[in-house]
């Protein structure tokens, strides 16, 4: 055994003192630079509630109906089968009546000072369509009894299955080619081959303006289920709304998303055209215009959880 002296210990208590002090403070840097570190991957990482990114999306604009006669309505089983197997907006709304400043505040988020059904009209202003196609997505317009693809005409057909330039507000934008401005009957049967962004505008009868609700419900369940269901599986998404209700006080409509990433559920956030407009341009990374520029995304209906690597969970 070898012997200390007092003043031996004390220096050598000091000294082992000393070195698990600068052991303490060098812990204590690499707990500080650890957290640091790990807060910087956290704001660097997508956050959850980020939007998806859909290979097709498809609007369907119906007319002229409140939410309570298109919600709970025995004669619109197909319908309400959507809004309570998916994304069903209870307080959803239009912007103003009539028709045609609706589609235009839809499309464009403007009515562009349009405020009756008149025809034509033409635009050089910022709206959807040309949007999509100046950033290299692609975009059409399907109206059913359009007699030809790019026809300009403003009604064709007979009453009450007319189709209506009114209620196909692409037409009147100069950015958006002839070729974007299609007929029903070309809407594709094999889905893969539609646009990024679709919008499909049913004619007078079968969106409900001169027929019944439960014309236009048989109607959707026959031509819209069919991608609808397919949307479900292929990150896909289908938009169903109203341009506006029967002129009742306030202009509530009923507003479903259906599709992939789709959370179901009733959602009771106030959103309206300009709202959904905002959506539809931020699923594509797109600056919101006119009056969406003052609108949030909708951003509570999609399910984004991501793994650490950033795909998308299943």
């Amino acid at each position: 055994m070898i012997a200390l002296l007092p003043g031996d210990y004390v220096t050598d208590r000091a000294r082992t003192t000393a070195q698990r002090g600068a052991c303490d403070r060098q812990l204590r840097s690499l707990l500080a630079f650890s957290a640091l570190l790990l807060a910087a991957t956290t704001i660097s990482r997508p956050a959850a509630a980020q939007l998806p990114l859909f290979d097709h999306v498809v609007v369907v604009v119906m007319e002229n109906h409140s939410f309570s006669q298109i919600i709970g309505n025995a004669n619109a089983p197909y319908i309400n089968a959507l809004a309570e197997q998916n994304a069903n907006f209870t307080q959803s709304f239009a912007i103003e009546h009539p028709s045609q400043p609706n589609y235009l505040d839809l499309y464009s988020g403007s009515n562009q000072g349009v405020t009756d059904d008149s025809c034509p009209h033409a635009f050089n202003t910022a709206n959807l369509g040309g949007q999509l196609i100046a950033a290299n997505f692609t975009f059409a317009g399907y109206s059913e009894g359009l007699p030809a693809a790019g026809s300009t005409v403003c009604s064709s057909g007979t009453a009450p299955y007319t189709y209506q330039r009114k209620h196909n507000p692409w037409v009147n934008f100069g950015d958006v080619p002839a070729a974007s401005n299609q007929p029903f009957s070309a809407f594709p049967g094999d889905f893969t081959l539609l646009p990024t962004v679709s919008f499909v505008v049913p004619n007078q009868c079968h969106d409900m303006h001169d027929c019944s609700v439960a014309t236009g419900d048989a109607w959707l369940q026959a031509n819209i289920d069919p991608y609808a269901q397919w949307a479900k599986l292929h990150n896909s998404l289908l938009v169903l709304t109203w341009d506006e209700n029967d002129s009742s006080i306030p202009n509530r409509i009923t507003t479903i998303f259906v599709g992939a990433h789709v959370v179901p559920g009733q959602y009771a956030e106030t959103i309206n055209h300009y709202t959904v407009l905002a959506t539809l341009e931020a699923l594509h990374g797109l600056d919101a215009i006119g009056g969406a520029a003052a609108k949030t995304p909708i951003a509570d209906v999609w399910d984004t959880t991501l793994f650490q690597d950033g795909f998308e969970g299943e």
